[in-house]
């Protein structure tokens, strides 16, 4: 049996059709800088929407429509405590590719 039938009697090819179309709408929903920038804040530890606007010097309306978007694709979990309302990363898949591309793209080289 060489290598394509093995793989291919391994997956189901529907199965791994729909696995590529969530990873694409998951890349396609973390492909905005504004997005980019919440969750490399997001990797240190859950935030406030106050904690982000300030961190992004960002308004708070531009802060909550990425949040938003970030909320429905399932990246983000959010909580509320009185009038704040707090946000974290929601998946630890999601935490491990965040924090890889944290590590890439967000520290300073020494």
């Amino acid at each position: 049996m060489n290598l394509a039938e093995e793989l291919s009697s391994k997956f189901d090819i529907d199965e791994m059709f729909e696995k590529g179309r969530g990873a694409a709408n998951f890349l396609k929903a973390m492909a905005h800088e504004g997005r980019l920038m919440i969750l490399c804040h997001l990797v240190m530890g859950e935030k406030s929407v106050t904690e982000l606007e300030n961190l992004l010097s960002s308004r708070q309306a531009a802060v909550s429509q990425q949040l938003a978007r970030l909320r429905i694709e399932g990246i983000v979990s959010f909580r509320r405590d009185g009038k704040a309302i707090y946000y974290s990363i929601k998946d630890e898949k999601v935490l491990k590719l965040v924090s890889l591309l944290y590590e890439e793209f967000c520290v300073k080289d020494n």
